[in-house]
């Protein structure tokens, strides 16, 4: 009895967080944690680790797919992750120096609000004014947005994913597609950094679950991206709004179970 319940948890975490992340670019620990938490009773530390292990290959062959079909700036997701890397161990010990703060919900609402405004006002920018953008602006932008979101994530330890689509789309003015394939090429390394960490500090988690999540995030992930990639600008604003808004409400009535 005590092996299905993990298998259905595992199951229905690893299939939010690989279809958020397929579509959308979102860390799969924002929706594996709080389901491991709940259902599970697990220790919150080792629960994070096993959805950033599971983000690992879940953005992994997310990215695969995005660059098969050319929607990955590799270029400038370097550089941004390289920023992104270096602030969030800054943002981390900042953090270490001041009193706890209750930002936990923060990306769970970013979440939402972010999936309610791909709804309401899609990202309609085409391949063609993206890159017609001006490269050094750009690259100058992917600096200092990237080490604003790894100061950000350090210090409150959440909303990578869910700021780096935000950023990408409104601030450096990438189409959709572009946005979600490059987030998910930076998410891929900083979800490894993590989970390494995590692991080293924490020691390892229940195996069954981990190897179940990493599984069953990697196929959802690997679906969810395929659709995405084979979708019209519209559908896929639609979709990922649809997507995100969901797992919010979702993440958000797992907490209050808690």
């Amino acid at each position: 009895m005590e092996l299905a319940v993990k298998i259905i948890a595992c199951f229905l975490a690893g299939a939010g967080a690989g279809i958020g992340t397929g579509f959308a670019g979102m860390s799969a620990a924002a929706v594996i944690g709080p389901v491991m938490i709940t259902f599970l009773d697990m220790p919150a530390y080792h629960a994070v680790g096993i959805g950033l292990a599971s983000d690992v290959l879940a953005s992994a062959v997310s990215a695969y797919t995005y660059k098969k079909n050319k929607n990955i700036d590799i270029k400038n997701g370097l550089v941004m992750m390289i920023f992104v890397l270096l602030l969030t161990m800054v943002g981390s010990f900042v953090a270490s120096k001041v009193p706890n703060t209750t930002m936990g919900s923060f990306s769970v609402f970013m979440t939402m609000l972010l999936g309610i405004k791909f709804i309401a006002k899609p990202v309609m920018t085409t391949r063609q004014a993206m890159e017609a953008a001006d490269s050094r602006k750009r690259l100058v932008q992917s600096i200092v947005c990237g080490s604003g979101i790894g100061f950000i994530c350090g210090f409150i330890g959440a909303g990578g994913g869910m700021m780096m689509l935000l950023i990408l789309t409104s601030v450096l003015g990438y189409e959709l597609k572009c946005a979600v394939g490059t987030s998910v090429f930076i998410m891929a390394f900083t979800a490894l950094t993590g989970a390494v960490s995590h692991f080293r500090i924490g020691g390892l988690p229940d195996v069954t679950c981990l190897i179940l999540c990493i599984v069953f995030t990697f196929l959802w992930a690997r679906i969810a991206a395929v659709i995405a990639n084979k979708s019209d600008t519209k559908t896929l604003n639609r979709v990922t709004g649809v997507v995100l808004v969901i797992l919010g409400v979702v993440v958000i009535s797992v907490n209050m179970l808690k």
